[in-house]
């Protein structure tokens, strides 16, 4: 293995709806997997059957604008209706064998933020998010 090859996150970039977001700190997305017991007559093990797929993730940055506020303002009434988005995330490096992007599909945010800050401190915000679908866009493949 080449250390230089290992991939920094600095060079990391997310776009929500085609929009870049620059006061993006870090990004996670996760597919957790829903297994059930399965018992086999004749065998010990206990087999696992797949179930269920629920995508999860969060969003870190730095507070520049109020668009969030802004965009999922439904959330100030009862009958409002959710903000559904499209997330892309890029990792990067100029050293790396490539980059890996993967389109996060049907994005819904959990909180909106409305107040968040501390005297002297610079202000950055974490929000989650679900998601139903992924697709990888480019891979990192070692040359």
């Amino acid at each position: 293995m080449e250390p230089e090859r290992i991939i920094n996150g600095s060079f990391g970039e997310l776009w929500e709806d085609g929009v870049h977001q620059q006061n993006v700190e870090s990004v996670t997305a996760e597919v957790n997997i829903e297994k059930k017991d399965v018992r086999i007559s004749g065998s010990r093990w206990v087999h696992k059957k797949v179930v269920g797929l629920s995508g999860t993730g969060t969003i870190s940055g730095f507070k520049v604008t109020s668009a969030m506020i802004q965009k999922h303002a439904w959330a100030q009434g009862s009958r409002g209706v959710p903000t559904k988005t499209e997330l892309i995330s890029k990792l990067d490096d100029p050293e790396a064998f490539g980059h890996e992007r993967v389109r996060l599909k049907n994005v819904s945010f959990d909180k909106v933020v409305l107040a968040n800050w501390k005297l002297g401190e610079l202000v950055t915000e974490e929000i989650p998010f679900t998601f139903t679908e992924y697709e990888p866009l480019d891979r990192i493949e070692e040359a």
